[in-house]
């Protein structure tokens, strides 16, 4: 202290020094409890100057006089008082504030002031109240908390820690959360996670532990370091959640994604994208490729005469012969029903094709025993060649599929290659698409509506559109011809176009008519989507019919969003940020990834019709509807169920919490005349 000098103002006691500089306020009381002194503190503190405060009682710094009255007695009686106050400031600010307050005597025992020391604790009360509510919502959250000091050991845990890993926290305090390790991640991956920590502060990502009792569960941990005020890492907060009912979803969705339910090959959606895949292949290497299109002859007589199930059972038995038949290679894939679909890549010569079809032709016509019930079918393939009969995936399994209907027509349990000849309907399909380009200027099209209902209250709560074709010459054309004709010729963007714009002002027109809450669903065309105007088409048309968006919803598959995801989010987040409802339609016959459908803002997802169908005959059918009812509501997602028939079908999936029914059991698809009439009648009594 020798080596300390203060300088100190000639005019300056120390004591002025201490009181002028000190960081809490100071204020001096006559015997009256006027205020007759107070520091530069104490001046910041209530905001008052001296010449304002000078003289006045100090009652006027009291929010309430009560408490004011309360101090003042104590401290006449007993010559002190500490402790907390509510205190105002000029401009009416109350605040929380620590006083100490003093009766300053004389030597004879007289009063001569009253001093009083402050100091604002509006932090310290801000501070402690968060404290409590941290600790409130560690102790609610549902995620599992850990924190430990710098050196790892455990200091606190919160309850669903301990519901979690099975360990209470008594057990726990004290310890390493090594002890929660499963023994599945190596030193490297903790290295590596570790590393990640003293580089960026944070670490987040999917890891395996082991509960109390031995199990091994899947968690999402994200483990984040806490420095003090010099950057110094003080502790190490791990917040965690068990998503081992997620993993299980995922597995089952998985499953769903890429083989079919029945036989265990693959489905349509694994199909396409290996398809396409080897397509890429044989091109960039110059390989020929075989398409093997087959289709089960008698299958129908069989499921009719002996049932289903016993269908069921062949259908398993003829995809393991079929396997047998194939190289590692090849793949097999079903596309539904009694069709199959062989893809044979980089072949030497196509009689490598019609070995295997030869093969295939001779194994199937072997008895099968289907349990007591000795049976016999045949079957007819069609084969395509890329690059012989086409480069795309469609034309070639296009091309497969009509050389497989001339094999039938020819009298079935034979192959047939694809050629020239088969084009025979080209002609009605050119004529066809010169009427395509004119339909839209001759006004040609127009809409039906399918109503939606939901299931809890019976009442109509949207309608689907859809397109239909009244052609001068040729009458009503199936969509089935001409939406598939519109994609192949690029006139399904313009139609597309004139189908919202027509579907959002008959839905403007339902709302004036005073049916408000109507939704409309329409769907959207992959070509449609794909177009990086699409959203701006979509504004444009919101924008010029003047349509609420949040009752307009638009349906997208899941072939259509599922292969490139990242730039389908970008577009489904603008169409969310628009107003726009999103729905899966057709799910579960293509890709369908939990993860993705955590990414993707969609609102519902409509299980595909041909599940809907055989509900009550097939119970792996009745398996997808219940699980996908049951990821949908998981992931607070609307579920309509589409092509419902029957009563029983209607009961089952009301019973199944499937949220909106949509089919003929309520009615077929209306004009819009005869869809406001049904509104304008419509009793949910009907549907019980």
């Amino acid at each position: 202290m020798s080596n300390v000098k203060l300088k100190v103002k000639n005019n300056d006691s120390l004591s002025e020094i201490v009181f002028n500089h000190m960081q809490e306020g100071i204020i001096v009381l006559d015997q009256q409890l006027n205020i007759i002194s107070l520091n530069p503190w104490a001046q910041k503190v209530t905001d008052f100057t001296e010449e304002e405060i000078l003289g006045k009682p100090f009652s006027m710094l009291f929010h309430h006089l009560a408490e004011y009255e309360t101090v003042t007695s104590k401290v006449c009686s007993e010559g002190k008082w500490k402790g907390e106050v509510t205190k105002i400031r000029k401009n009416k600010d109350v605040y929380p504030e620590w006083m100490n307050i003093r009766k300053v005597s004389q030597a004879d025992g007289t009063t001569n002031n009253y001093v009083v020391v402050f100091r604002d604790i509006t932090k310290q009360k801000h501070s402690q109240k968060e404290i409590r509510l941290a600790a409130k919502v560690l102790e609610n959250t549902s995620e599992g908390v850990l924190i430990t000091d710098e050196k790892g050991t455990i200091l606190s845990v919160n309850p669903a820690f301990e519901v979690v890993t099975g360990y209470t926290k008594e057990e726990v305090l004290g310890l390493n959360p090594s002890l929660l390790q499963s023994g599945i991640h190596d030193q490297t991956f903790y290295n590596e996670m570790w590393t990640q920590i003293k580089k960026h502060g944070s670490w987040k990502g999917e890891i395996w532990n082991k509960r109390k009792n031995g199990e091994i569960f899947p968690e999402w941990l994200t483990i984040s370091s806490i420095k003090d005020d010099e950057g110094k890492v003080t502790n190490h907060v791990a917040v965690f959640s068990d998503i081992t009912d997620r993993k299980h979803a995922e597995d089952q969705l998985r499953k769903l994604a890429h083989f079919d339910a029945l036989t265990g090959v693959a489905n349509r959606y694994s199909l396409n994208k290996r398809l396409n895949s080897l397509i890429e292949t044989a091109a960039k290497y110059n390989q020929q490729l075989a398409i093997l299109f087959l289709d089960l002859d008698r299958f129908k007589q069989i499921n009719d005469t002996l049932g289903h199930s016993y269908g069921d059972l062949l259908l398993k038995k003829v995809s393991e012969r079929l396997k047998n038949l194939i190289k590692n290679k090849d793949m097999i894939a079903r596309l539904g029903g009694d069709e199959f679909v062989i893809v044979l890549p980089n072949i030497k010569h196509p009689r490598e094709a019609v070995h295997i079809a030869e093969n295939i032709i001779h194994s199937l016509t072997q008895s099968f025993l289907l349990e007591n019930q000795e049976v016999y079918i045949s079957t007819s393939i069609g084969i395509s060649l890329y690059p012989l009969d086409g480069l795309s995936m469609e034309s070639l399994i296009r091309n497969a599929d009509k050389a497989m209907y001339q094999a039938k027509s020819s009298g079935r349990n034979q192959y047939e290659l694809y050629h020239s000849d088969m084009h025979q309907d080209e002609t009605k399909q050119l004529k066809m698409e010169n009427y395509l380009r004119k339909a839209v200027e001759k006004d040609e099209f127009f809409l039906v509506y399918h109503p939606q209902v939901d299931s809890e209250t019976r009442e109509i709560i949207g309608v689907e559109a859809l397109l239909r074709w009244k052609q001068e010459e040729m009458g009503i054309v199936s969509p089935a011809d001409f939406i598939p004709l519109a994609e192949e010729t690029g006139l399904i963007i313009p139609i597309s176009e004139w189908v919202l714009k027509k579907a959002c002002e008959d839905i403007q027109n339902l709302h004036l008519l005073g049916f408000s809450k109507i939704r409309m669903s329409v769907n959207i065309s992959a070509y449609h989507f794909n177009q990086d105007s699409f959203v701006k088409s979509i504004y444009h048309t919101i924008h010029h019919t003047n349509v609420n968006p949040h009752l307009l919803e638009l349906e997208l598959t899941e072939s259509m969003i599922m292969p490139k995801a990242t730039e389908s989010i970008n577009k489904l987040v603008k169409l969310k940020q628009l107003g726009l409802k999103l729905s899966v339609d057709d799910f579960g016959t293509g890709y369908s990834s939990l993860s993705y459908l955590n990414r993707f803002p969609i609102d519902t997802l409509k299980i595909d019709q041909s599940f809907i169908k055989k509900l009550g005959v097939y119970e792996e059918d009745i398996s997808i509807v219940q699980a996908i009812i049951t990821m949908a509501h998981r992931l607070h997602l609307k579920v309509v169920a589409e092509g419902v028939e029957t009563k029983k079908q209607f009961d089952f999936l009301k019973e199944e919490n499937c949220d909106i029914i949509q089919g003929y059991y309520i009615t077929k698809p209306l004009e819009l005349h005869d869809l406001i009439y049904l509104l304008e009648n419509w009793d949910q009594e009907l549907l019980k």
